[in-house]
């Protein structure tokens, strides 16, 4: 990433973002991150996931949805120095009346919001299209489409009109900012200012990971060594099959898995890794607490499969992982390709054989390299490199 002067910063602006998710999210992603950093500086809008999975008679989803009815026609709330909001939207998108309506309805609350705010032609922030009904409603300063994931190739997502509005938004945007190269590619075909914007790391919090510290109590009481994988526990992602082989390869091996188990996916099925001794579920941690989590492991894992969704996904745990100092080990993802300190195997023989080399091979010196070199992979860095965008518009 090329230096860039402290000055490039967005202060003083008006930011209405368009998530998918909560913000109080068990996992914060990339929208979390970046719109908690840019309300030190500027007025922020968080309008909270628009529903666009279809919902399922789950706990986890009825959870929600109560939640939603109980705050869909309340003002903004603050948290964590923005506002947000939780619009009462309905969650069957795959109907054309559904979406005239919400098509209606979204606009006036959140035009109503931003008249409560005071806010004056906001920057519109979108990380879904659907924000497309939006930009009339708020004469926005500049729209800009930040694409994370292929949200369209997820579970319950209904791909033809999400392809649609991403094919009419994308066109509309002032700039649109692309996590991996798969996405970039395929944006490019609709926009002509795409830039290219992996996801990051607090790179600050987690090089703590290599100091003096407490270590994560479930981690330190695991046999080592301890490979770790943080994030979502999703059969959607992981290669449960990979990672289950990967256990009975190297069975005096710890294998901790830290991390909610079936966010967006209520009937995960993680049979394929539940029967195996040596992989443990440790449940989530809150964001503060990753590197006593690090601070204790021996490598981190990333197992994802190779699937249409993850052809799209650069994971945000790369150089968290980095940060905190350890080898990272991967199955071979195409945003993966060129990030160096990462190595890449696409069965589970392979990646125990890279772990057997990295381990072998680890040392305080090699720690402290990869956390610097991952210095320049910050939250504030990419903030800066979207500011010039922006001012170059």
């Amino acid at each position: 990433m090329a230096a860039m002067p402290d000055t490039s910063r967005l202060r003083g602006r008006d930011i209405v973002c368009v998530g998918f998710a909560d913000w109080d999210t068990e996992l914060w992603t990339n929208q979390h991150h970046l719109m908690s950093r840019l309300a030190r500086d500027n007025r922020v809008l968080f309008i909270e996931s628009l529903g666009l999975r279809q919902p399922q008679i789950a706990g986890r989803d009825i959870k929600r949805i109560i939640r939603r009815l109980r705050r869909g026609l309340a003002s903004p709330r603050a948290a964590d120095g923005l506002y947000v909001l939780s619009p009462l939207v309905l969650p069957f998108h795959r109907y054309r009346l559904v979406r005239e309506i919400n098509r209606r309805l979204l606009p006036a609350l959140v035009r109503r919001a931003t008249r409560r705010l005071d806010l004056q032609r906001p920057i519109l922030w979108a990380y879904v299209p659907q924000a497309e009904v939006l930009i009339e409603a708020l004469d926005p300063e500049l729209v800009v489409y930040h694409c994370v994931d292929d949200i369209a190739a997820q579970e319950r997502i209904d791909t033809a009109s999400f392809r649609a509005a991403e094919a009419r938004f994308a066109a509309r945007a002032d700039l649109v900012l692309a996590s991996a190269p798969a996405l970039g590619k395929r944006l490019r075909t609709i926009s002509s200012n795409v830039l290219d914007a992996p996801n990051v790391a607090d790179t600050e919090l987690f090089s703590t990971a290599l100091e003096p510290g407490p270590l994560d109590p479930q981690m330190a009481a695991l046999p080592t060594p301890r490979i770790v994988f943080t994030g979502a526990i999703v059969a959607m992602k992981l290669d449960l099959e990979m990672l289950a082989e990967l256990s009975r390869l190297r069975p005096a091996w710890s294998f901790a898995l830290v991390g909610p188990i079936g966010p967006g996916e209520p009937h995960a099925d993680l049979t394929a890794i539940t029967g195996e001794p040596n992989i443990h579920l440790l449940g989530p941690r809150r964001y503060d607490e990753l590197p006593d989590v690090l601070r204790a492991a021996d490598a981190g894992l990333i197992p994802y499969m190779r699937n249409t969704l993850t052809e799209s996904i650069f994971p945000m745990k790369v150089y968290e992982y980095l940060s905190a100092g350890l080898p990272v080990i991967a199955t071979p993802l195409p945003a993966l390709a060129d990030v160096a300190d990462v190595l890449t195997a696409a069965d589970a023989q392979g990646i125990a054989a890279l772990l057997d080399e990295a381990l072998a091979e680890d040392s305080p010196e090699r720690r402290a390299a990869r956390s610097r070199a991952a210095e320049s992979h910050s939250w504030d860095r990419r903030l800066q490199e979207i500011a010039t965008a922006i001012d170059a518009l």
